[in-house]
């Protein structure tokens, strides 16, 4: 029998983060090149086929195994994860800095809102606005629309996905919040902007060159 389609979905997403990650590991030597290496899409296609390879007493793959610890993806990883493989296998550029930027900005925010509250840090349960409160939707619409009005493409494309995933039920939880964010990515993004942020200071006091 095959397994369900939401743990499918879930061992595909970490299959396909694993992987981005990887070859980024792999290819932090390349510098301002940005040539594909023959061996680039032979090592990740290795990857992908080594993560589905059972293991253990139980005959598990080994994606199963990194679930146990990971938990389920949100839908925005898995986005961005696609999209660091794509550009890394086709050989381009990286992703404009404000793209990323805003993704990782807005998911820092998100993260800050969420998670204390929904700890019990404070009268109201934000998690609760998940299961398909208008002011969410309302909320995801706005900063989407405003985003493309600014020519922004790669947040109004994650939200548009995990909205469909949400509404297809791909993913085991049923709230909108978890195929948005999840921690790993939320601890990302927080480095992420925490390093930006001291990067700027010591720029304004002199300490680093812009």
């Amino acid at each position: 029998m095959f397994p369900p389609l939401t743990d499918l979905a879930a061992l595909l997403g970490i299959d396909l983060v694993v992987c981005a990650a990887c070859l980024r590991l792999l290819n932090l030597w390349r510098g301002p090149s940005y040539s594909v290496r023959p061996w680039t899409k032979w090592a990740a296609a290795v990857c992908v086929v080594l993560l589905w390879m059972p293991a253990g007493a139980a005959a598990l793959p080994v994606l199963a195994y990194i679930r146990g610890v990971t938990s389920d993806l949100s839908i925005t990883f898995v986005a961005l994860a696609c999209t660091s493989l794509w550009v890394q296998l086709r050989g381009l550029p990286g992703l404009p800095g404000r793209e990323r930027a805003v993704v990782f900005y807005s998911v820092a925010v998100a993260a800050v809102f969420l998670y204390p509250l929904a700890l019990g840090w404070g009268d109201w349960d934000a998690y609760r606005s998940g299961w398909g409160a208008p002011g969410m939707l309302l909320a995801l619409l706005v900063l989407a629309v405003g985003c493309v009005a600014r020519g922004l493409r790669l947040l109004p494309a994650s939200i548009a996905l995990a909205l469909l995933a949400w509404t297809a039920g791909l993913l085991e939880s049923t709230n909108l919040w978890d195929y948005l964010v999840d921690p790993w990515l939320a601890t990302g993004a927080i480095v992420y902007c925490a390093k930006a942020i001291v990067g700027k200071l010591l720029v304004r006091l002199g300490v680093l060159q812009p």
